[in-house]
């Protein structure tokens, strides 16, 4: 444990190292070509390096970087590097205007801003991916150890295990009934564990404890999670399989009485619906004049190709069950199973060019005026047709509960791999799954992750994309 922590310091210090390498980097390179500070002399230079250093020194104790984290995703590395250039902006300005330096520096701070943040986030990427290649080739590793066979916890080990990037390595499992999976091995029955807890040095225990005991078992729980703070060992108790509540319920309080939830919906926050729908507007209204000079030539690629409209329109469901016509460059041939029959691999109703479209999403395009109108978001569980809504309802039992925020061009369904057709009923089911759980965790940086990693899919087509 103790080695793992010296890693990690290691990599934060390295990492913050390179920060105000890069700092210093884009001070200079705007101080050689840039014209707002071209024409300054070498004591005001001073005065700002000095400024823009202590203000970085001051965001990096409060928004350090984070990428040595085990379980984290790229919306909070996102949100992080965000968080730590808008404070180091903002502190720069604020301790140049204490020190009364009288230069025109809003407009260059802004700038500077800019540069370091795209930067910052490739030099994040860049960095990450070394993480991971060192954990990969053994080092910044944690040991693990599981109490108990519960069918849960085989589920850990596979995510946190077999991902070799994440740095954990299994030293096996106490528990009185054997668990068969391969990598896990029994070190021990519970009594083997509980009669040598005062010798923790005959013990093999690691960084990690993960306990997954019935909750009768209370006395048990409450001994280990002693002992683990005693050792410094990180204890999570993990619920057993038979005891966790599949509703999903999420505590709430009437005056001091405390209520549940089967679910709970960030976006009905009334600020939260104006930070979406304002980062739609903008994001919708910049995608738009970015794309609307290849509108042209979709429009004659498909009139050659393919008699019939330019645009395909259909109703889809949308917020709370309500149905909206949403716009989509028409990718098939007129035809009368539009409305009912999804698009397959090889299906004969697509025209070469709007299988192009398909595989790149371009046919998708039209849909931020659906954004801009208010029918859709750009982030949100995909509109199905009004004929699959109603067959679904029927065969999946929170298959509604997707429809409690605006569809969207993308979602978090879309990006972890459920697109294209589904021709078995789990693969709605999984893509049910995701949308429900974008739903419940929604946040501004989940949806700057999910467009991200929109992009990313674009550039690089999905095999399911037809």
């Amino acid at each position: 444990m103790q080695n793992n922590n010296r890693s990690n310091r290691l990599i934060m210090a390295l990492v913050i190292v390179g920060d105000f390498l890069l700092l210093n980097m884009v001070i200079g390179a705007f101080y050689l070509w840039q014209r707002d500070m071209s024409g300054w002399i070498w004591d005001k230079t001073q005065i700002f390096l000095l400024a823009s250093n202590m203000a970085l020194l001051m965001s990096e104790h409060r928004f350090h970087t984070i990428i040595h984290e085990r379980i984290i995703s790229s919306s909070d590395i996102l949100k992080r590097v965000l968080l730590l250039v808008v404070t180091q902006i903002a502190l720069t300005y604020i301790i140049l205007k204490c020190v009364d330096y009288h230069l025109p520096m809003g407009w260059l701070l802004l700038k500077q801003g800019v540069v370091m943040l795209v930067l910052l986030l490739l030099v994040r990427t860049a960095e990450r991916m070394a993480v991971k290649w060192y954990r990969q080739k053994g080092g910044n590793t944690r040991t693990l150890i599981f109490v108990g066979a519960d069918p849960e916890l085989p589920l850990i080990y596979d995510y946190l295990v077999n991902d070799s990037t994440r740095g954990y390595k299994m030293i096996g499992y106490y528990a009185d009934e054997e668990m068969n999976h391969p990598g896990m091995i029994k070190l021990g029955s519970l009594k083997d564990l509980l009669e040598h807890l005062e010798q923790p040095e005959t013990l093999q225990i690691g960084d990690e404890m993960y306990v997954c005991l019935p909750r009768k078992e209370q006395n048990t729980l409450r001994v280990l999670s002693k002992f683990c703070d005693k050792n410094i060992i990180q204890f999570y108790y993990v619920p057993t399989s038979q005891e966790m509540v599949m509703m999903n319920l999420k505590r709430w309080y009437i005056n001091d009485i405390e209520v549940f939830s089967t679910r709970e919906n960030p976006q009905d926050d009334a600020l939260n619906k104006v930070l979406k729908r304002l980062m739609d507007v903008v994001l919708s209204v910049f995608f738009l004049l970015l794309t609307i000079i290849i509108y042209p030539f979709v429009f004659v690629m498909i009139k050659i190709q393919s008699p019939g409209p330019v645009f395909f329109k259909q109703r889809r469901t949308g917020l709370n069950g309500k149905s909206f016509t949403m716009f989509k460059f028409r990718s098939m041939h007129v035809n009368q199973e539009a409305d009912q029959i999804q698009a397959s691999k090889d299906d004969p109703r697509k025209f070469p060019f709007g299988n192009f479209m398909r595989r790149t999403s371009l046919d998708e395009l039209p849909q931020f005026w659906n954004v801009l109108m208010g029918d859709m978001s750009i982030v949100g569980p995909r509109p199905h047709m009004l004929a699959h809504t109603e067959m679904y309802a029927q065969l999946i039992e929170k298959y509604m509960v997707r429809h409690l925020v605006k569809p969207g061009i993308t979602g978090w369904a879309q990006v972890n791999g459920s697109r294209g057709e589904t021709k078995e009923l789990w693969q709605m089911e999984e893509r049910v799954l995701r949308d429900i759980w974008y739903v419940e965790h929604w946040s501004i940086w989940l949806d700057l992750r999910i467009i991200w990693m929109t992009i990313r899919a674009i550039l690089v087509p999905s095999k399911n994309a037809y």
